[in-house]
């Protein structure tokens, strides 16, 4: 015998209905997860400027591997300058890299993260590597460079316009190398295109939304 069928009652209405709007806040919440970082190019493209362009270059990795500007290319990165004995400006800058690396992990590869040693006499690759695992640094985004110093030198204070300048060192003689804490960004063609003040909150949100536009366009 067929089975009786089952009266549509109004609460059974009821709750069907409780239940696709359940189904609807779910699927809604999960959509700015994804669609947010990649919909916001729709608006007006972000003011970039051409300040330098990153020469040929060779330096060694955390790892101990050789790296060179081809690792820049092809993608935005954004780029810190630290050394490993700072104990003011570099743990805070750090920090706050960290943060940038989780908000772009949804880009993933498309935007990465470097970290130039400014102290490349004591910052060997082991010392770098060290760090890096404090900050919890993802290495297929996020590396750590460091080089003969006068390489380095030529570099940071060439077309990365940063000062190494050391003052007189410290009585726990840590050295007292004078440096700002901010962020710059460069683009896939290896040009700088913006600077960025880490203690700017705002400036920070811009970056991030400057490498997710060079993330898009990039070849």
């Amino acid at each position: 015998m067929p089975e009786p069928l089952v009266p549509i009652t109004p609460s059974r209405i009821r709750g069907k209905r409780v239940l696709l709007v359940m189904l609807a806040i779910v699927v809604l919440g999960a959509i700015p997860a994804v669609a947010v970082p990649i919909l916001w190019t729709r608006g007006k493209a972000p003011v970039l400027h051409d300040l330098s362009t990153i020469p040929a270059f060779t330096l060694v990795d955390e790892r101990g591997q050789t790296f060179t500007e081809e690792a820049l290319r092809h993608h935005p990165t954004i780029v810190s300058f630290i050394f490993t004995r700072c104990d003011t400006t570099c743990p805070i800058t750090s920090m706050k890299m960290e943060k940038i690396q989780e908000k772009t992990f949804d880009a993933g590869q498309r935007i990465k993260l470097l970290s130039i040693s400014i102290d490349p006499a004591y910052d060997t690759p082991a010392r770098l590597a060290a760090f890096a695992q404090k900050y919890k640094a993802d290495p297929e985004r996020w590396r750590f460079v460091t080089g003969a110093p006068d390489v380095i030198k030529q570099l940071v204070e060439g077309p990365f316009m940063t000062s190494m300048q050391t003052e007189d060192p410290r009585p726990d003689g840590i050295p007292n190398i004078v440096h700002r804490g901010y962020f710059m960004l460069v683009d896939g063609d290896l040009h700088i295109r913006n600077i960025y003040e880490s203690n700017d909150i705002q400036r920070l949100d811009e970056m991030i939304r400057d490498a997710r536009y060079l993330a898009l366009i990039s070849k």
